[in-house]
């Protein structure tokens, strides 16, 4: 979690801890450069849940559309933030490692201490292959010196 926090640090973003209001576990506020944190969440959920912050900070990402709708544009860029989150938390080596004892996504996220959801966008990264977007480059993990493998 030190990691993320210095990583967080390093954009120039504050993170903090609130009561945040019904199912909201985070939130990027890009104006600010500050991402809030559910004070209700566990360690595994808030390093999770910081990760996928630091992924819409990452591209830039704005909220669109009505507060409490999920528009298209809006479940692409939480798709995107899941994605960086998994790519940031999860080695290759480790996953592997992890799936030779299971391969259930709730036994996975346990072993690596991350959270199925991000289990799940690591599955369909692998499942696509990785992408090569053209104006943001991969997620380096703290204390990595380049992108992760």
């Amino acid at each position: 979690m030190d990691d993320l926090t210095r990583l967080a640090a390093e954009s120039g973003l504050e993170v903090s801890t609130a009561h945040l209001p019904g199912d909201l576990l985070g939130a990027y506020l890009p104006e600010q450069r500050r991402i809030l944190l559910d004070a209700r969440l566990t360690p595994v959920e808030r390093r999770c849940v910081l990760a996928h912050e630091l992924g819409h900070a990452h591209y830039g990402h704005r909220h669109v559309g009505a507060p409490g709708a999920l528009s298209a544009a809006t479940a692409a860029q939480e798709r995107q933030a899941d994605l960086y989150a998994a790519r940031l938390l999860i080695s290759a080596d480790a996953y592997e490692r992890a799936e030779r004892l299971g391969s259930g996504a709730e036994f996975l996220a346990d072993e690596l201490e991350v959270t199925a959801d991000l289990i799940d966008a690591y599955r369909q990264w692998l499942d696509r292959g990785p992408p090569r977007p053209a104006t943001h480059a991969e997620p380096a993990r703290p204390g990595d010196a380049g992108p992760p493998s």
